[in-house]
């Protein structure tokens, strides 16, 4: 699993703000504004730091734990 202990911002934060880069595409200087928004004052460099070092840790995880679909073969 990622390892969070040297990081300076809570777990929920990075996660948060790796999860809305990569889910909505948005710049690093946008979510910059948007964590703001929130009171949370973080960097644009920071935010492309961490979707650096975990979204590919997060992204595989996420893989390994999406449920595999059944076959359903349509009727005729």
């Amino acid at each position: 699993m990622t390892n969070f202990k040297s990081a300076q911002y809570p777990k929920d934060v990075i996660l948060y703000a790796v999860f809305v880069y990569v889910r909505y595409g948005v710049s690093s200087r946008y979510l910059e504004e948007i964590m703001k928004e929130r009171g949370l004052n973080v960097d644009h460099a920071t935010i492309n730091r961490w979707v650096i070092r975990y979204a590919p840790t997060i992204a595989e995880k996420a893989h390994s734990q999406k449920q595999k679909t059944k076959e359903v073969l349509a009727p005729g």
